[in-house]
């Protein structure tokens, strides 16, 4: 029985240069390739299991795209775009895209849980590696956190629309914010935990129902918005002209996030070479074709100026168009369950990176340990669901929710350097998905998520500059140290190797 745990065999003069890679000549020592795919599924007591087909994985990626960016960004936007805020969704759909290849070709040559974590330890060296990874912590890990918050402002919605009653505020908002702790928002990311407790098979079963739930609720919403469509509410087309439709562009840029979802699956699918780069392709296409229409009917159906301050733009449209407020009912029922996938899949997604940086010894064992049974991370699970839980429950988000936008595109923009890199040094390697009009692609694409982080705030920066020295410290003290590469060298490719 092959041991996928083991290293594999390596000559005795990389041996011996690995073990020279002492000082900061660690910083830059590589996983190959073929360490990473070998260890697939190879946890603490227990592995994965590659259970996840090619529909499954696209479910994933869209249960954590399709949310909040459609049920609250596009009242953000509208007023920015005017009606051609349908112009800026595909503007941000391509920005996306050119790091959706990226991902798509890595995934497909790299099928491993750690994402744009392990692409990058392979192609730039372990202390990048660690700076992404930790750069996906904040991504993942805090998202959860913020989009919990979401959910409970919806379920309020919903329960006033049913029963006539809402949460109070004292026990549905942080210190801070007018209460002492927002329950519903630790709720739902418990009940999240409990699904994912069961394992990837039927995690995803679950993930699909809800993201089915979610696509009818848009595609009723265009149905019945469709009717209350009026031409004169698409003139003038571009109010603010093309900075409008720019500056909305930037704004729906993080509604796509999300798509790497899938990538965080590869050693859980079936046939990830095949399947992860059709997945993330895929996902992509079906939520920007969502958002686009769903654009295209709310601008239709309402002035634009109305959705100024509207976070439930589309419930009123339901509304409006049918003269009942049921609908607006269906609608925030939707909501709910659209949002409470977005927290499933991102918390999947968050285990299964640490569970990567965990087996490398960059973290501690625990979120490497897999139940025998399950073939679930529980102990991973049950740790990041409570950080997260206990960030939305009492903390209040604020700019450091925020910070979760810079912290995504740097993982971007490493991740279309990784393709460069690896194509250049690995040209031999079988890649079931290759990045069209390469090297302009993955170039554009750096380029587009650098143009986007030096345009965010400055106080993004300064979270973001928190973090990463936080990071920074923890990686000398613990991670650099325990690495694997540090422990067993014979694992770790030569610096200097090209």
């Amino acid at each position: 029985m092959l041991d996928h745990g083991a290293a594999p065999p390596v000559d005795d003069a990389n041996v011996t240069t690995a073990r020279k890679t002492t000082g900061l000549s660690a910083l830059t020592r590589r996983k190959p390739v073929e360490a990473l795919v070998a260890e697939g599924g190879q946890g603490e007591g227990g592995s994965l299991r590659r259970s996840l087909s090619m529909w499954q994985l696209t479910m994933i990626s869209i249960g954590a795209t399709l949310g909040t960016g459609i049920f609250v960004v596009l009242g953000e936007a509208t007023p920015l775009a005017g009606p051609a805020v349908a112009i800026s969704f595909v503007i941000a759909g391509l920005t996306a895209l050119f790091s959706a290849l990226s991902y798509a070709e890595l995934a497909g040559s790299i099928p491993v849980s750690g994402s744009s974590y392990s692409y990058a330890y392979a192609t730039m060296g372990e202390l990048i590696a660690w700076v992404c990874g930790w750069c996906l912590v904040l991504e993942y890990g805090v998202s959860v956190a913020a989009v919990a918050v979401g959910w409970g402002e919806y379920l309020n919605e919903l329960l006033d629309g049913t029963i006539g009653v809402t949460i109070p505020e004292a026990v549905s908002a942080p210190l801070g914010e007018g209460g002492f702790v927002n329950l519903p928002a630790l709720v739902v990311v418990l009940l999240a935990m409990v699904f994912l407790m069961g394992g990837a098979k039927e995690s995803a079963r679950i993930n699909t129902i809800m993201v089915a739930v979610k696509i009818v609720t848009l595609l009723l919403f265009i149905g019945i918005g469709f009717m209350g469509i009026k031409a004169g509410n698409y003139a003038p087309l571009a109010p603010l002209g093309v900075t409008g439709i720019s500056a909305a562009a930037a704004t729906l840029f993080f509604s796509y996030i999300g798509f790497d979802a899938a990538s965080t699956a590869g050693e859980e699918a079936q046939n990830p070479k095949r399947d992860l780069p059709r997945a993330i392709m895929l996902s992509l296409l079906i939520v920007t074709v969502l958002y686009c229409l769903v654009a295209l009917v709310a601008v239709g159906a309402m002035p634009w100026q109305d959705f100024e301050g509207t976070e439930a733009a589309l419930a009123q449209i339901m509304k409006d168009v049918t003269g009942q407020s049921f609908w607006g009912v269906v609608l925030a029922a939707g909501a709910v369950v659209a949002i409470a996938s977005v927290v499933f899949a991102v918390l999947y997604g968050q285990t299964r990176i640490l569970f990567a940086m965990s087996r490398d010894g960059l973290v501690p064992k625990v979120f490497a340990k897999v139940d025998s049974k399950s073939g679930a991370p529980r102990a991973n699970t049950v740790i990041v669901s409570l950080f997260c839980g206990g960030l939305a429950a009492f903390i209040p988000l604020g700019e450091l929710a925020n910070a979760t936008s810079i912290g995504t595109l740097f993982a971007f923009a490493l991740v279309n350097v990784a393709v460069v890199v690896l194509r250049y040094t690995r040209p031999e390697m079988n890649r079931t998905f290759k990045v069209m009009l390469f090297p302009v692609t993955p170039i554009l694409g750096f380029l587009f998520c650098g143009y986007m982080m030096i345009n965010l705030p400055a106080v993004t920066w300064m979270w973001f500059g928190g973090w990463m020295i936080a990071g920074l410290v923890f990686y000398f003290l613990y991670g650099m140290r325990r690495s694997r590469l540090a422990t067993a060298p014979a694992l770790a490719e030569a610096p200097a190797e090209k």
